[in-house]
């Protein structure tokens, strides 16, 4: 499968955008032409950029208001057409897209249509070029590419083809299944983007909304299956229009986008009768079982602090390691690991963000596949020297620069901890509070970087995004999306944060970057839980008094039930599958908390308590301006 991605699709200057795109790792380009005239350089010095970072011009777009014009226009499009070929023949590029004519002066007609493709098919056949259509959603006589492929059909010539472009096809609900009587031969290039599901005008979703396939809500897999099942191998493209990528970073979002078609790419081949579209093999999806640990950064007196609040959670300090200042801390299938190390990245961390939980290790079915299906997907390998006898577990870097270790039980890998630690004996009595696994992490993020890190769980993990949900935040909304699997062994929330004003803001700014924010831990009895927790010194969360009146009329709650939440600040919620009781800390350093959950068949995540949380926690942060204790 060759990859290709169109010039209006990241930001940056020309120069720039090249560079992003190469080092990205696609094949070819697009030259979209409003970036061709705002360059300096002649369309021979604009060639022999792209070529100098080993790419091909794919395509240069787009050629608008061509066919079905009254004379004079008639006349004065073919004379375009002979300026565009000029050019085209300059970059050293042999491919036009010309998109459906959307001018109120453009005749109907398919003959009348096919008549002038034809002749502009003799008009780029003398100059050894071919000439794509491509049918705009909103096209005033053509939006449809069964009427295209008809008009290409009936010109019947060999420089003239029809270019696919999923937005179109799939925007206007077009039956995907008749791409597949196209003749491979006659589709040019194929464009891909993928959009969220949103009711509004064709031609603003489509100049707004765009994302990378696997990103939005469109059946992209299966349009690009039709495609594939012409027997058609030529290029993927992406053409995406999107405000949020117009201001991004052009190496993230080339990246992303490159990911993008290698994981969709990946998803086709899977299918036998699309096995047109080679992809190098890469393994499955990577179950995950569990997480295996989570990790904090720390010096000697935050590591003081954030022992003490562990301990008030009922963790007993159960080893040491062997060659590093790393403490493990348990209780249930709970692992959490307390690095003060001076050397080596947790350090580097800790310099950079502070304290903060900077890794997290999953446990999947395979840790070498899982490693190798994420190296094929671009993701940034990491590794550093271990100690002699020590296991080296396999990582890569995830958001905010934090690493995701991967463990299974095939090797060593599922005995790192017996092999790297050595047992102690914790000398605090602290009662264990029922704590049985992590339920979810909260990872917070900058908003525009929500679509890279949902892309990136969701093409190497066998896990799916819900929907997104705006949370409440008195200073302003987050928008929250969740990354799961239907066992529940992989639960993450991502949460965008949009100004610094917010709980998520503010963690972002004086965090320097995104990162865990908060751990969730499952209990089976929230009440048993909290009494231990009272027992072990733990300071729960307060909650305003007033929410558990509102909460038990809205619920239909038992008084006596009311009182126990309100005695032991838990917070309520509901749905069609179960309940759901959430039980919090307070704020340690800038944002950073703890959850202690019961879910009983639950689904969600708490969103409707969202916006009483936040209002508590952001009563417990130290005031903007007074220095840390």
């Amino acid at each position: 499968m060759k990859t290709s991605i169109a010039t209006v699709s990241i930001s940056g200057e020309f120069p720039e955008k090249l560079a992003a795109i190469a080092a990205a790792g696609f094949d070819g380009v697009e030259i979209f032409e409003n970036d061709f005239l705002a360059f300096d350089g002649s369309p021979a010095d604009v060639g022999r950029m792209v070529r100098d970072h080993g790419l091909e011009i794919t395509l240069f777009q787009p050629f608008r208001d061509f066919e079905g014009m009254p004379e004079p226009l008639r006349s004065r499009t073919f004379d375009r057409a002979e300026r565009k070929f000029d050019i085209m023949q300059q970059l050293g590029t042999d491919l036009v897209l010309v998109c459906s004519n959307v001018s109120p002066a453009s005749l109907g007609g398919i003959d009348r249509a096919a008549a002038d493709f034809h002749e502009l098919g003799e008009r780029a056949a003398k100059r050894g070029l071919r000439v794509g259509y491509e049918a705009l959603a909103w096209g005033r006589h053509i939006n449809d590419h069964r009427d295209a492929w008809e008009i290409v059909r009936r010109a019947d010539h060999a420089n003239i083809g029809i270019i696919l472009d999923s937005f179109h096809t799939l925007s206007r609900k077009i039956d995907i299944n008749s791409i597949r009587s196209i003749p491979k031969d006659k589709i040019f290039i194929v464009q891909m983007a993928d959009a969220p599901l949103i009711d509004m005008d064709l031609l603003y979703w489509s100049r707004h909304f765009r994302n990378m396939p696997g990103e939005g809500d469109l059946p992209v897999t299966e349009f690009t299956a039709a495609v594939a099942a012409t027997g058609y191998d030529g290029y993927l493209s992406l053409e995406i229009f999107n405000d949020q990528f117009r201001g991004g970073s052009p190496k993230a979002i080339a990246a992303d986008g490159h990911r993008s078609l290698i994981y969709l790419g990946d998803k086709v081949r899977r299918i036998p009768e699309a096995s047109a579209l080679t992809v190098a093999d890469m393994p499955d999806r990577a179950t995950v079982k569990s997480v295996g640990f989570v990790e904090f950064s720390a010096d000697e007196k935050d590591a003081e602090n954030l022992t003490t609040i562990l301990q008030t959670l009922g963790f007993r300090r159960t080893a040491e390691h062997r060659s590093k200042k790393v403490s493990l801390f348990e209780q249930g299938d709970i692992r959490l690991m307390l690095n003060t190390d001076e050397q080596g990245f947790a350090n580097a961390s800790f310099a950079v963000h502070g304290t903060s939980a900077y890794a997290v290790a999953l446990i999947v079915d395979d840790a070498a596949k899982a490693y190798a299906r994420a190296i094929a997907l671009g993701a940034e390998p990491f590794a550093q020297a271990v100690a002699e006898g020590e296991v080296e577990i396999p990582a890569i870097r995830g958001v905010g620069g934090g690493l995701i270790y991967l463990i299974d039980d095939r090797s060593d890998l599922g005995r790192f901890a017996e092999i790297d630690f050595l047992p102690v004996a914790d000398s605090p009595q602290v009662a264990p509070t029922h704590l049985r696994h992590v339920d979810h992490f909260a990872q917070t993020v900058a908003y525009d970087e929500m679509l890279t890190w949902l892309l990136f769980y969701t093409s190497i993990f066998d896990a799916d995004k819900t929907p997104m949900v705006d949370i409440i935040d008195p200073a302003g909304v987050v928008r929250s999306q969740v990354v799961e699997n239907g066992s529940g062994s992989l639960r993450i929330t991502l949460n965008g944060a949009e100004n610094r004003r917010t709980l998520a803001g503010h963690f972002i700014a004086e965090k320097f970057g995104s990162g865990i924010q908060h751990l969730a831990f499952h209990t089976d009895d929230i009440f048993a839980t909290a009494a231990a927790l009272k027992a072990n010194g733990f300071r729960p969360l307060p909650i305003s008094p007033n929410y558990y009146g509102d909460v038990e009329a809205r619920f239909g709650l038992d008084p006596d039930l009311t009182e126990r939440l309100k005695a032991d600040n838990i917070l309520y919620d509901r749905d069609d599958h179960g309940e759901y009781f959430q039980l919090y800390s307070t704020t340690f350093g800038e944002g950073f908390f703890f959850e202690i959950v019961q879910r009983s068949g639950y689904r969600g995540y708490g969103a409707a308590n969202a916006i009483f949380r936040i209002a508590a926690l952001k009563k417990a942060l130290r005031p903007e301006g007074v220095p840390k204790l």
